[in-house]
């Protein structure tokens, strides 16, 4: 943590919510005037998708280690947490970007699926750091990531809604056969248990996002539950200084469950995010002016 270069993190699964996550931080960042070093996990990844692939069939021959991204023997744990631990110390640290598309990858003239070279974060370029992906708030071995950022979101749904979204994303927009796809789920299970789980118990923040039908066999599911078709709930650490009251005037539909606890419509999500974490900028942004 660091007071003059802070650093916030959201840790979240793909297809979890992260990118609404991302959009209502972007809307702090720009209303407030707050640049932000925008950090994302792939980027972190110990493998392209071509290295990731012969690697994933080295596992399946019995030749390698079996791997997914949700653990350390996939992703760079030690050059994150050195970012964190840089940033917070100096406002600099050295990262890359992972180029998912075609789109991302035209400006570097490179093929989809790779990585960017390593570059430099240039001291006093920015005002906070902000990391979205899966190990925000990791901990393996000497590796304490989680000690890092001053602000901590986990994001997740249920386990039944994120298979859902994983299938229908993988098999529509990737190609994948179900059968693939079940057979991924199954096989990052343990990482999934070991290393993503225990995070979002370091979180100081938590979104868990809860449809309201029926997802009991996610695997014949047609369709992905809606925002208005789900709840949300929103765990806080310590709630000492959350208004709670003032929330839920703003947010319609909601109600406190636990002493720490608001469940929300799941369209409230975005608008929550910003009336919640904006306060919370506002307070680090203050430190950092008087650190």
């Amino acid at each position: 943590m660091s007071k003059k270069h802070p650093i916030i993190a959201v840790t979240g699964s793909s297809g979890a919510g992260t990118t609404t996550v991302m959009a209502s931080f972007k809307h702090i960042f720009r209303r407030e005037k707050i640049r932000a070093e925008l950090v994302e996990g792939d980027a972190f990844h110990r493998y392209d998708r071509k290295e990731m692939r012969a690697a994933m069939k080295a596992a399946e021959t019995g030749t390698g280690p079996n791997l997914s991204h949700f653990g350390p023997e996939a992703n760079l744990f030690h050059e994150l947490d050195e970012l964190f631990g840089q940033y917070g110390e100096s406002g600099s640290g050295r990262t890359r970007r992972y180029l998912h598309n075609d789109e991302e990858a035209a400006p570097f003239a490179q093929p989809q699926g790779t990585f960017t070279p390593w570059q430099a974060i240039a001291p006093d370029s920015s005002d906070l750091l902000f990391y979205e992906g899966l190990h925000g708030a990791a901990k393996h071995a000497e590796i304490n990531i989680a000690r890092h950022p001053d602000l901590l979101i986990g994001v997740v749904p249920i386990i039944n809604l994120e298979w859902i979204q994983k299938l229908h994303r993988d098999q529509n927009l990737r190609g994948y056969t179900h059968e693939a796809v079940v057979d991924t789920i199954l096989r990052r299970m343990p990482d999934y248990v070991t290393h993503i789980c225990p995070q979002f118990s370091r979180t100081h923040v938590n979104f868990q996002r809860v449809p309201t039908v029926d997802t009991s066999n996610p695997f014949i599911a047609r369709d992905i539950p809606t925002p208005d078709e789900s709840m949300v709930v929103i765990r806080f650490t310590n709630p000492k200084g959350i208004d709670f009251p003032y929330l839920m005037s703003m947010l319609h539909g909601s109600m406190m469950t636990r002493p720490n606890t608001i469940l929300i419509p799941g369209g409230k999500m975005g608008l929550a995010m910003q009336l919640i974490f904006t306060p919370m900028i506002l307070r680090l942004m203050d430190q950092k002016r008087r650190a």
